[in-house]
């Protein structure tokens, strides 16, 4: 009889053969797992930044964007198991397979057993290290300003800060990474996640607008410094928890 909680695990494959893929999500689905199907790299990176996914099955020689350069860019924001799914099986593709971050790698032609009980096993390994990982603060506070990640609220001095959701984020990582100082445009790809329209006035902008939110003298900030010609940082406090 199958878990009744496989339901709820969504595994993605990403294959550009379609009866390979077909065949893999049937018996993914028999097995009970809840199935996300890719025809390459593209697609699947969508699915991944638009569901939760909680394993992957990359095969290498997809179109547009291939396994490696897809695994890339998933271990950029994300430590899901992956696994590779290729007809490479040559030894320096394993090494690069692996050195960038899969979980594990799987030759065709394959057993569908195996390949089962290879997705199982990297999911257990997974639910162990993530039940044994010390959970995260949901909160940063330095100097009697707050900011509560769980509902991605800022107070100061326990009173509400009103902040859009661009403001907020970008209040968020100057606080996750206290005393580094950032250029304009590291920040603006840290919040905006795009590069083609960046603008110095965009971040100006919106460190005046925090600043007037948070800081009691906007005009000499204890919180958000201008390091001139760089860029910004925020000042952590010695009294800040």
């Amino acid at each position: 009889m199958k878990s009744d909680h496989k339901n709820e695990i969504n595994v993605l494959i990403a294959e550009d053969e379609n009866d390979i893929r077909n065949l893999i999500k049937l018996n993914l689905e028999l097995e009970g797992y809840s199935v996300l199907a890719a025809k390459d790299g593209i697609e699947a990176l969508e699915i991944i930044q638009n569901n939760a996914v909680d394993l992957a099955i990359l095969d290498v020689m997809m179109p547009r964007l291939d396994g490696f350069n897809l695994l890339r860019k998933i271990r950029q924001s994300s430590s899901l198991p992956v696994i590779f799914l290729t007809a490479r099986g040559d030894e320096m593709d394993k090494l690069l397979g692996l050195g960038i971050g899969a979980d594990d790698y799987l030759v065709k032609p394959f057993s569908m057993a195996e390949l089962l009980a290879r997705v199982g096993a990297q999911l257990r390994r997974n639910h162990e290290y993530l039940a044994q990982k010390p959970k995260a603060s949901s909160s940063i506070a330095y100097g009697g300003l707050i900011l509560d990640m769980e509902s991605c609220s800022v107070y100061k001095d326990n009173i509400l800060v009103e902040l859009n959701a661009k403001e907020y984020m970008l209040l968020k990582y100057l606080m996750e990474n206290p005393a580094r100082v950032f250029t304009k445009k590291q920040l603006y790809r840290a919040v905006w996640d795009e590069d083609a329209y960046f603008d110095d006035n965009t971040i100006m902008v919106h460190i005046s607008h925090i600043r007037n939110k948070i800081e009691t003298d906007p005009r000499n900030p204890e919180f958000i410094k201008t390091i001139r010609g760089i860029g910004y940082k925020f000042y952590k406090h010695e009294g800040g928890l």
